[in-house]
């Protein structure tokens, strides 16, 4: 009883040491993006050594991976029989996350910029994660189609790469430029993602 006690607390202090350096990451990738930050960097910025960044995560490249799995998780719309309105929630609740600014948006978008440079850490994980968001969004389509919501000439992997330009590219005007308006951009892209996609009638 006490030693599977104390192996729980040892589980909870491991999973909050790594939260927390995790978020000491996510912190400095937002402001500076992952090519500059050291572990050393991420362990003072968590409050330990870089000795314990580098037991809990090994590599710069593991750490920058959980980043990369914190940032990227956001809770999208599941499918309840109209494949189009599924489409609309994605776009909605995809730029309402990005709309808050926070640090993890700063940090997904410094990240996925560096992919687009094809930095040898982030562009590997990008584009598996990238690969299963747009098969996820194709089958989003695909299901519209079957079920008579979305234009039966749509093709599925080109639209799910297409979603995946709008939400992306409105998410990079946004954080840029402080002036955009996030309500007016959510509206254009759901009326953008509407026209293209609707089913006539």
């Amino acid at each position: 009883m006490t030693d599977d006690a104390g192996r729980r607390t040892q589980e909870q202090r491991r999973a909050e040491t790594e939260r927390r350096v995790v978020d000491a990451a996510t912190e400095l990738i937002a402001t500076s993006g992952s090519r500059r930050i050291t572990l050393a960097q991420v362990g003072e910025a968590a409050g330990y050594s870089r000795g314990i960044v580098y037991h809990q995560f090994g590599s710069r490249e593991r750490l920058v991976e959980a980043v990369l799995d914190k940032v990227q998780r956001m809770e999208l719309p599941a499918y309840e029989g109209n494949g189009l309105e599924q489409l609309v929630g994605v776009v909605e609740t995809y730029l309402a996350v990005v709309s808050q600014r926070a640090p993890s948006t700063r940090a997904f978008l410094q990240l996925w910029l560096e992919a687009l440079a094809a930095d040898p850490v982030v562009a590997p994980l990008f584009a598996e994660r990238d690969r299963g968001f747009r098969r996820w969004l194709s089958d989003v389509v695909a299901r519209g189609i079957a079920d008579g919501t979305v234009v039966r000439d749509a093709v599925p992997d080109g639209a799910g790469a297409l979603l995946i330009a709008i939400v992306r590219g409105s998410s990079v005007q946004m954080a840029a430029s402080p002036e955009v308006d996030a309500a007016s951009v959510t509206a254009e892209a759901v009326r953008v993602v509407r026209a293209a996609f609707a089913a006539p009638g």
